[in-house]
């Protein structure tokens, strides 16, 4: 985004465009993340509240949009701390991709898989392998969303304790 240094932010109007222009999206956005409706309302709210003094009228859309996604990534982890003590980094997709020395490889995720039963690695394997929702994996796996839920937490934890990645 381009940030002026004098500069209050966009007038009222175009404020007002922006907000209507990716209240919608953005809300999707946080929803499909937060799985609830109140934290999503929560959290785009705070959004636009946190981007509102360095959001810039003239500047494409997909500028605009990819730095609310990204504030809104922020305004979720700052949440996630404050509820449960944990700290997390906000990250954008790119960084996902990135491999670094200390991450797990394809062979300990499979060796740690094997290790599970086969319910727990079906679970596993669809939530974080291909990338399903927890709606999605239960749709495929023939269970409750609530089942869902439950089982891939029972599956982390005993992943966990399997898994100790050594150094490298």
């Amino acid at each position: 985004m381009r940030v002026v240094g004098e500069d209050t932010g966009p007038e009222p109007a175009d404020w007002e465009a922006i907000y209507r222009t990716h209240v919608a999206p953005l809300y999707r956005y946080v929803y499909a993340r937060t799985g609830n409706k109140p934290d999503a309302e929560d959290v785009t709210s705070s959004t636009f509240v946190r981007a509102f003094p360095y959001l810039r009228p003239g500047v494409s859309e997909a500028e605009t949009r990819a730095y609310l996604r990204a504030t809104a990534r922020t305004v979720m982890a700052d949440i996630w701390r404050e509820r449960h003590g944990v700290y997390t980094d906000a990250l954008d997709e790119e960084t996902l991709s990135v491999t670094h020395p200390d991450e797990p490889t394809s062979v300990d995720v499979e060796s740690v898989l094997a290790t599970l039963p086969p319910h727990y690695r079906e679970v596993l394997e669809l939530r974080f392998l291909r990338g399903y929702s927890i709606k999605e994996t239960a749709g495929a796996m023939g269970i409750s969303v609530n089942n869902a839920k439950v089982m891939q937490l029972r599956a982390l934890r005993r992943a966990a304790g399997v898994a100790e990645v050594p150094a490298r």
